[in-house]
């Protein structure tokens, strides 16, 4: 016989009983369906996430933002005040005038506001008196560990929950699909 010559194969069966058994998949179908089900959920929990973090970030920048700027502003107003206060100091003159004869001696006390001649070498001295104070207190610091790293972004309880969720869906389509078909 060549590959071109072959018999007719005629498939259709004398009676039903011996048609082989269509094998029914339900428990697989729905083992399939509840691992889709748990993936559409960890999708919608990842978005979730993303959404609520993401405007949680924006709100931290603006308002890190707006401490920023109330900062300036206490420093900028502290540093004028300072500098206002620096250029109308009042000092005395004493100025003593002695005679040539023997008369008593008359001192005569003049008081005069001098001024400062460029206030912003007053502003910049200020500034740097400031500076000199802050540089001269204790800042206290944290001895706490850091809260940086993977498993504080991703939240590790959750991931070990998931897992283990996982393990167990594993288990129980081991054993429904160990189970005969009826």
């Amino acid at each position: 016989m060549s590959m071109n010559d072959y018999e007719d194969y005629d498939d259709t069966f004398e009676d039903d009983s011996e048609a082989p058994e269509e094998s029914n998949n339900r428990t697989f179908l729905i083992a399939a369906g509840g691992l889709g089900l748990v993936v559409l959920i960890a999708l919608l929990c990842l978005g979730a996430y993303v959404i609520f973090n993401y405007n949680s970030g924006a709100n931290a920048e603006v308002t890190a933002q707006a401490q920023v700027t109330i900062q300036e502003a206490t420093v900028a107003a502290a540093l004028t005040q300072t500098a206002i206060v620096q250029a109308q100091t009042q000092t005395a003159e004493v100025t003593l005038t002695v005679p040539p004869t023997n008369t008593p001696v008359i001192a005569e006390a003049t008081s005069t506001l001098t001024e400062t001649p460029n206030p912003a070498t007053a502003t910049v001295g200020a500034a740097f008196t400031q500076i000199a104070i802050s540089t001269q207190t204790i800042i206290p610091t944290s001895t706490a560990l850091p809260n940086t790293g993977f498993a504080d972004d991703v939240g590790i309880p959750g991931m070990f929950a998931l897992a283990l969720a996982l393990v167990i869906l594993i288990f129980l389509v081991r054993r429904l699909r160990a189970v005969p078909a009826r």
